[in-house]
């Protein structure tokens, strides 16, 4: 699964929809991660994500230490409440840049 992307602002933007789960967890750690190659900034608009698992997890942590080690911005933009919850309960909400 390929999810849409766009350009605002010198920010690639990436709008993930629905699960994100151990089916689709590594096309998005392959999208997001070609993206960091090519951009300075990356954020995923997560605002339509319905659930979340630890492999989605994994595939977001990924990302964001690929974008430290490169200095490039990684953030997630206005993340659903089941998305906020996991991030939560993992201990995750202030490892990620999240934006609203």
């Amino acid at each position: 699964m390929s999810y849409p992307e766009k350009n605002e602002n010198n920010i690639q933007i990436i709008t993930i929809k629905g699960d994100v789960d151990l089916e689709n967890s590594d096309g998005l750690r392959d999208q997001v991660s070609a993206a960091l190659d090519i951009n300075t900034a990356v954020a995923l608009d997560m605002s339509e994500v319905s659930y979340i698992d630890s492999s989605g997890i994994a595939a977001l942590i990924e990302n964001r230490q690929k974008a430290d080690e490169a200095g490039k911005e990684f953030k997630l933009f206005k993340p659903s409440e089941s998305v906020i919850s996991v991030l939560k309960m993992a201990k995750l909400d202030t490892f990620f840049v999240i934006e609203n």
